[in-house]
């Protein structure tokens, strides 16, 4: 398997809604993406999706991109699928990635589940911890470390 590219670093100030593509960001150990409303101390710290899944969603006519799924890094050319929880992924020239969870749980149905009856995140969506710092920008390569 060969690297993947950043596409999109995203954030939001609020849980729940979508993120917005910002080109560039610090990842932060024990944290993850600063400015991210999603940082914290805990399992979920940094999101990642790939382009692939997004454009899967897009052909089934949701107007969707990077940051709609509420994921920090999309990817693409990367198999997200092919990660389990404790591989680690190096993200541009220092930062590295810890991977803690495959799919999540929704306890509340978002707006994409309710227009179409499916989301992605549940089962494509990778979570992991930062275990070194660094930044990261559209454009950087991932791979494993």
């Amino acid at each position: 398997m060969s690297a993947g590219t950043v596409i999109a670093v995203c954030v939001s100030k609020r849980k729940g809604t979508p993120k917005t593509d910002v080109g560039s960001g610090l990842l932060e150990v024990g944290f993850g993406l600063a400015g991210d409303a999603h940082g914290g101390d805990w399992h979920r710290q940094v999101s990642l999706l790939s382009s692939e899944e997004i454009g899967t969603m897009a052909a089934k006519g949701l107007e969707v991109k990077p940051g709609s799924f509420a994921e920090n890094l999309t990817t693409q050319g990367f198999d997200l699928g092919s990660v389990k929880p404790g591989d680690r992924l190096r993200v541009g020239e220092s930062a590295v990635l810890e991977v803690t969870q495959i799919g999540k749980e929704c306890h509340t149905r978002c707006a994409i589940y309710h227009k179409i009856g499916e989301c992605i995140m549940p089962e494509k969506g990778v979570f992991a911890v930062v275990i070194q710092g660094g930044s990261v920008k559209n454009g950087d390569l991932i791979d494993f470390a």
